[in-house]
């Protein structure tokens, strides 16, 4: 006999020895859908083989009303142990009152304990081992009778989290003071407040093969196109992979183009911005232990509106998105023309500034691309250094770094002060985006678009800037244009795209959306509008009223 057929005996004989009559395998029960026996002693050596020995796994053994054998098994330390006792353990070894002196059947024992017995409202009788079990892992207990087979599953998880307080990402001056947190139960909360409608739709389902995370689906039915929100949950359920924890991965998965820096889908952790655009036609995925929720569709002017827009009068919105977006723009493309004019045409500046800039930059030994992509990669680094310090520090350093940084950089003749000051205020542009994965997408893009105008001119400027348009207009969010509405030209949709019109000027949703329901203002508000206003507190008015009110008082006597 060979050394491998012996060393294979060895282990094919320990198998055995290990195996036992109601041993099987872990991976053939997450394969398969195995029924719950009813016996006691297989149930218990299955749950331990999926499962293994764990501390904190609890199976505390009782009886029934005193009769009938089972085990509650939960893990101690995500449930509520006072739930466990109160309204689990206690009633069930007790009879209730009204079945006093009765004899209760194996048969009816479901039924009682069900209907009769428990003190909890969320529970369910469930027949599936893996059903069982993965309810289990997920914070509930389960109630496992000798004989039946099916068992009691009942909701005790109490999983420690964080309150309900102001949005760190999405800050206004304006607006509710809320943002979602990683309980999902508690952000449905939030959007049941702002959503009191009986069309409000929410439906659950699984990621993740190992962490099987729970995912809410979130639409307004009348209003969302049923074709959208089927599309939405067909490519959800295309989704296996091991571990899902946020919704950054399921936007990975479910996003039209893959190969792009430019987000196809809104986060936000804001409630009053998700129920907005519920009420658009849009649809919000909310896991479970992350505090940012998914919007689809997603268009790229929603990326540069705030809720201060809506919030405040419809002039100040305005102007202050036109501002926001003149920013945007200033931030990718002043680097470019910056090196673009000062390398190839310096004749289209002022000559005072041009040999003012000459000047500046007598000692700096390398090519102007050079310089600023020094500054550039520096400010980057810098801002990323700042994001993963603590918050104690992270101020100071982001303040002390780039004054230490910048005045280092021009004595040591690294760089110009006019390149220093350019690149600080295309920073300060970059800073005026809300959403941060927008922003990141045009940090990134205007690295190519600096090295084009380094080697080209302003030649290479507008061909950055052709190439990127030409990409943009070739995305698409779930079949909706990614520069709609200005291009398919959408006159409703400009309303709110670069200004922000008056409230009473919106009267449809967004046509791209196709919602089933397209008006979102009534028609009687512009009969209203056109109304007179009626001023009770001017001089005439005041005074007929006055006199009515006294003559009323006359005839009263």
């Amino acid at each position: 006999m060979s050394i491998f057929q012996r060393w294979f005996g060895k282990v094919k004989k320990r198998k055995q020895s290990n195996s036992s009559p109601y041993y099987i395998p872990s991976k053939e029960l997450e394969r398969r859908d195995i029924h719950l026996s009813g016996d006691l002693k297989k149930t218990i050596e299955q749950i331990l083989n999926m499962i293994g020995e764990n501390d904190d796994l609890v199976i505390r053994r009782f009886h029934v009303f005193g009769d009938y054998p089972a085990i509650l098994i939960y893990f101690s330390n995500i449930i509520k142990q006072t739930s466990i006792n109160e309204d689990i353990l206690k009633p069930t070894m007790y009879k209730p009152f009204h079945l006093q002196g009765e004899k209760i059947r194996k048969d009816q024992l479901r039924d009682v304990l069900y209907n009769d017995t428990l003190f909890h409202a969320d529970a369910k009788i469930e027949n599936s081992f893996n059903k069982m079990l993965n309810a289990v892992l997920r914070g509930e207990s389960a109630i496992i009778i000798d004989g039946i087979k099916e068992a009691l599953v009942i909701d005790t998880r109490n999983v420690e989290a964080r309150s309900v307080t102001d949005p760190e990402t999405e800050r206004v001056v304006r607006g509710p003071r809320e943002g979602f947190i990683e309980l999902l139960k508690t952000n449905i909360a939030l959007l049941r407040y702002r959503l009191p409608s009986p069309d409000f739709r929410v439906k659950k389902m699984e990621v993740g093969r190992v962490t099987k995370a729970t995912l809410a689906v979130c639409y307004i039915k009348g209003i969302a196109n049923p074709a959208l929100v089927d599309e939405v949950i067909r490519r959800l359920q295309k989704i296996d992979q091991d571990n899902i924890y946020e919704t950054g991965q399921i936007e990975q998965y479910i996003q039209d183009h893959h190969l792009t820096v430019f987000p196809q889908a809104q986060s936000t952790e804001r409630p009053d911005k998700t129920a907005s655009a519920l009420m658009e036609g849009r649809v919000a995925l909310i896991i479970d232990g992350s505090p940012m929720v998914l919007i689809v569709p997603a268009v790229f002017s929603q990326f540069y509106q705030t809720v201060d827009d809506y919030t405040e009068r419809f002039t100040s919105g305005s102007f202050f998105r036109m501002i926001r977006l003149v920013a945007l723009i200033f931030s990718l493309i002043f680097p470019s023309l910056y090196v673009a004019v000062i390398s190839f045409n310096p004749e289209l500046i002022p000559t005072e500034f041009a040999v003012a800039a000459a000047g500046a930059r007598a000692g700096v030994p390398f090519p102007a691309v050079v310089e600023v992509l020094f500054i550039e990669i520096a400010m980057e680094v810098l801002r990323e250094a700042t994001i993963r310090m603590p918050s104690i520090v992270g101020g100071a350093l982001s303040i002390v770094g780039v004054l230490i940084i910048g005045e280092a950089a021009v004595n040591a003749g690294f760089a110009s002060p006019i390149t220093v000051v350019a690149i600080a205020l295309t920073t300060i542009g970059s800073f005026a985006t809300p959403a941060y994965n927008a922003a990141l997408a045009l940090r990134i893009v205007r690295f190519p678009l600096l090295i084009l105008s380094g080697i080209f001119g302003l030649y290479g400027v507008m061909i950055g800037l052709i190439l990127i348009t030409n990409h943009l207009l070739s995305l698409k969010s779930f079949g909706e244009p990614y520069l709609s509405p200005l291009i398919p030209g959408n006159w409703e949709g400009m309303k709110d795209a670069i200004i922000r019109a008056p409230y009473w000027l919106h009267t449809k949703r967004p046509q791209d959306l196709y919602p089933l329901n397209p008006d979102r203002v009534g028609d009687q508000v512009q009969e209203k509008l056109n109304e007179s206003p009626h001023n009770p507190l001017s001089p005439r008015q005041s005074e007929q009223s006055v006199s009515k009110s006294k003559k009323g008082k006359e005839d009263d006597r």
